[in-house]
């Protein structure tokens, strides 16, 4: 009896645990992730938060993410912002104009290509390096 008693919690434990695993994450995982990976997760959000500057929402959300992940984020404070700012600055200054979308959909500039660009970027992965 005590071995099907024993059995039994077993097996309770092991579903509950894979239950548990399953579970979808209620908190941000960015305190999880290297310095590096915060560093460049900023940046990320900075040129978001810039290109899209226009709309209050996605402006107020990625901002508010960049403060987030600067907790998380460990980099030299005193230079590093201005060199982000640049970085971001000269990607979304990109001309990304296509003419067949052009005629489709007037004014469009592609800035989150530019985002995704810059975070894929050598020029980020340098300035990681330089400022993590």
């Amino acid at each position: 009896m005590k071995l099907i008693v024993t059995a039994i919690t077993v097996c309770l434990a092991l579903l509950a645990t894979e239950s548990f695993a399953h579970t979808k994450s209620s908190s941000p995982e960015g305190m999880h992730r290297s310095y590096e990976q915060n560093f460049k997760d900023l940046v990320l959000a900075t040129c978001i938060a810039n290109a899209y500057a226009s709309d209050v929402k996605v402006g107020i959300d990625a901002g508010s993410s960049v403060t987030a992940i600067e907790d998380w984020a460990n980099y030299d404070w005193e230079v590093g912002p201005d060199e982000i700012r640049a970085l971001v600055s000269k990607y979304l200054a990109r001309d990304y104009t296509n003419p067949l979308t052009e005629s489709e959909i007037k004014g469009v500039k592609f800035d989150l290509l530019k985002c995704l660009d810059l975070y894929h970027s050598k020029e980020l992965n340098a300035l990681t390096k330089k400022l993590s």
